[in-house]
């Protein structure tokens, strides 16, 4: 069940090594998401967060409808 050193060594640095990777990738994962949101953003004049904003006025109300009896 014990490993030796240098099994343990070469284990710890492949581990370091897929970190590192996973950095690099998230790094420019993140990048390209900045750059999207801000050529997505210009298209639009500037608009955020949209989504999440009502005037109300697209939602009538439904006359003659009662749930209180």
């Amino acid at each position: 069940m014990s490993e030796s050193r240098s099994t343990k060594a070469v284990t710890d640095e492949e581990l370091i090594g897929v970190l590192t990777a996973i950095s690099v990738v998230s790094k420019r994962l993140a990048r390209k998401l900045i750059q999207l949101d801000q050529t997505s953003q210009s298209q639009e004049g500037g608009k955020n967060d949209e989504q999440n904003e009502r005037n109300g006025s697209d939602h009538p109300r439904v006359t003659g409808y009662c749930i209180f009896y």
